[in-house]
């Protein structure tokens, strides 16, 4: 059976409710609820609740960070094959406004040291689901390992990327492989802003199509718009609706929407089903405070059956 492999690093969330940004200087009185689990778990744990085998190949580190992580995997039924680490998991400062848009600041741990012996030697098999984050590729020391592994993977795996939002500090050694060899290409309006930006090609899918090949699906989440999706170079890029929803916490919703894509197509849905699904994912984790917060497979049937 097909299994979902990520190499996306896990880090440990520390939450902040903001009433507004402080001015640079200033104080600002914020709200926290502790630290959760979050970074790469979004997504493994959005795939995982969709009844997917779901493997995790980053590592992990020695310390409380490291453990805590640990204990979310084992409940979410996540496997960890990724090496053990001397070294704590790094922590991520989630600034979240009150219209719930939020902004990260992160520190680096051992997630981010693998080695290329360690992706070397995992188990890559037909069928099989990889994924990767754009942040991985932008870590000086993860970046070579995860660019050469994703890069090189064999016939018949399919490479899902997600940018994330700093696509722009990849160095194009590092990405460029990478998108050559993708299967689908995940991002929200901003990065793929950032995309055209890059490649000074100013139509955004055009942009995102220079770096990527023939038939690779390219998706643009565009939150209350839904998500738009051009299946292969040439088509006519085609959105797919969102639903309603009222927007509580916005961290970790892109991560769902990607999971649950991943997951319906692994379970052979088309793609515009998958996205579909997504789009109610990322709709209903909105709703819930915290990162990982990605419905369950029950919860998206029992959704689509009222709508």
């Amino acid at each position: 059976m097909a299994r979902f492999i990520s190499t996306g690093s896990c880090v440990l969330d520390l939450p902040m409710n903001l009433p507004h940004f402080p001015t640079r200087g200033g104080d600002v009185i914020a709200k926290s609820a502790g630290a959760v689990v979050g970074g790469g778990f979004n997504v493994v744990s959005a795939v995982a609740r969709q009844g997917i085998e779901t493997l995790l190949a980053s590592p992990l580190g020695t310390g409380a960070n490291s453990a805590q992580v640990r204990l979310a995997l084992e409940a979410e039924g996540i496997e960890h094959v990724g090496e053990t680490l001397v070294g704590d998991t790094g922590l991520c400062l989630t600034l979240r406004e009150p219209d719930g848009e939020r902004t990260f600041i992160t520190t680096l741990g051992v997630e981010a040291e693998p080695s290329h012996d360690e992706f070397d030697s995992i188990d890559v098999r037909e069928g099989d689901v990889v994924y990767v984050s754009g942040y991985d590729l932008a870590y000086p020391s993860s970046a070579p390992v995860v660019s050469r592994f994703a890069a090189n993977l064999p016939e018949g795996v399919r490479l899902i990327v997600d940018t994330g939002p700093i696509v722009n500090e990849i160095a194009p050694e590092h990405l460029k492989p990478v998108l050559a060899r993708c299967d689908l290409i995940s991002l929200n309006r901003r990065e793929a802003g950032l995309v055209a930006d890059m490649t000074g090609v100013s139509e955004r899918f055009a942009a995102i199509r220079s770096l990527v090949s023939e038939e690779c699906h390219a998706l643009v989440r565009a939150g209350s718009e839904g998500c738009w999706v051009q299946v292969r170079a040439g088509a006519v890029p085609e959105r797919v609706p969102a639903f309603s929803f009222t927007v509580v916490d916005t961290t970790g919703s892109g991560d769902a929407h990607t999971g649950v894509v991943a997951a319906s197509l692994m379970d052979g849905l088309d793609l515009i089903e998958a996205i579909r699904r997504g789009n109610v994912a990322a709709g209903m984790s909105v709703e819930r405070l915290g990162p990982a917060r990605c419905p369950s497979r029950s919860e998206i049937d029992d959704y689509l059956a009222a709508h």
